[in-house]
């Protein structure tokens, strides 16, 4: 599945776009395209790395306007849903997962039209699509139904704005290993889950969101064969 996202340097990107439903032929898996997706990126995926032992799933990634893959979210545990009873009587969550996002780097540039600029991407980019990413599971318990997607934008739009305000008393830095090597990333928790951001050695930008899974001790790693996640 392909999806538009706000991508760039302050974490939007006009010009991004589903893919169109010709570039998915007729008779292919479900499964199948959504590999497909990934495989026409020019970056390599990041996931969680083999100190994980759990599920790992395919998620969905985001294009723009020419087709060309920017992004994109593998995850890892429980494939999460949208429920408010999301703890059990104990008060644990009842799914642990944790989605790893990786957004290509890419300088200021034309839109694939013409006619316009798109901002270059950035860490911001990757703490936007995480922290969007983990709202799209929440659900407050006390909230009702039809008042979901107001709260959603409203949280929304103020994770947008935590993405341009990294170096805010919101975020903390944690270092992780990405490929080994020690990293810095942009750490921040809330009621909902965790949302960490950074950039890997090799130059792309990665984000990640949780819940009930502890991004403390986590690794990450190039993903070696993304066919193995259908």
């Amino acid at each position: 599945m392909e999806t538009t996202s706000r991508v760039g340097a302050q974490g939007a990107a006009p010009g991004t776009a589903p893919a169109s439903a010709a570039d998915t032929p007729e008779g292919v898996p479900a499964t199948r395209r959504t590999v497909d997706g990934y495989l026409r990126a020019s970056f390599p995926w990041y996931g969680l790395d083999e100190a994980f032992t759990g599920p790992r799933w395919l998620m969905q990634v985001g294009t723009s306007a020419d087709g060309t893959v920017q992004h994109g979210s593998i995850g890892h545990g429980d494939e999460p849903s949208i429920r408010p009873d999301r703890l059990d009587p104990a008060g644990a969550e009842k799914e642990r997962y944790a989605v790893v996002v990786t957004v290509a780097a890419s300088p200021v540039r034309r839109s694939g039209d013409g006619t316009g600029v798109l901002d270059a991407t950035s860490v911001s980019s990757a703490a936007w699509l995480a922290g969007s990413g983990l709202l799209a599971y929440t659900w407050p318990p006390q909230l009702d139904h039809a008042l979901r997607d107001d709260w959603l934008d409203q949280q929304t739009e103020a994770a947008f704005e935590l993405a341009d305000e990294l170096g805010g008393p919101e975020w903390s830095t944690l270092s992780l290993p990405v490929d080994g090597v020690p990293t810095p990333f942009h750490y921040r928790e809330s009621e909902y889950g965790w949302v960490l951001a950074g950039t890997t050695p090799g130059g792309a930008h990665l984000g990640a969101y949780g819940r009930g899974m502890s991004a403390y001790g986590l690794g990450f790693a190039v993903v070696r064969d993304i066919t193995a996640y259908a």
